[in-house]
């Protein structure tokens, strides 16, 4: 194992963490499945191989910011069900 349940309970009482006996067994056992895997993960070869920030390439989706001249509140408004002033009225939906 490569963990113990003094381990455990030493690091929940770090956090300000009160688990029940039963709780930690399972931590303890979740924790040692974690560590386990980490050392079979340890064992692949990565010579040569790049670090990453993801699995697969991103491409940024945007397009480019271009300035353009924007409509005037009156065709935002034109078919806006109900106005005041230069402003949408919506219903009112926080009491």
């Amino acid at each position: 194992m490569k963990i113990t349940k003094e381990e455990v309970e030493h690091v929940a009482h770090l956090a300000r963490l009160n688990f029940r006996e039963e709780e930690k067994e399972k931590f303890t056992s979740q924790l040692n499945d974690i560590l386990m895997y980490m050392e079979i993960l340890n064992k692949a070869e990565t010579a040569g191989v790049e670090p990453m920030t993801h699995a697969i390439t991103l491409h940024n989706a945007f397009r480019e910011d271009r300035v353009k001249e924007s409509f005037g509140s009156d065709t935002a408004l034109r078919n806006a069900p109900d106005k005041l002033g230069d402003c949408f009225r919506v219903p009112k939906v926080i009491e």
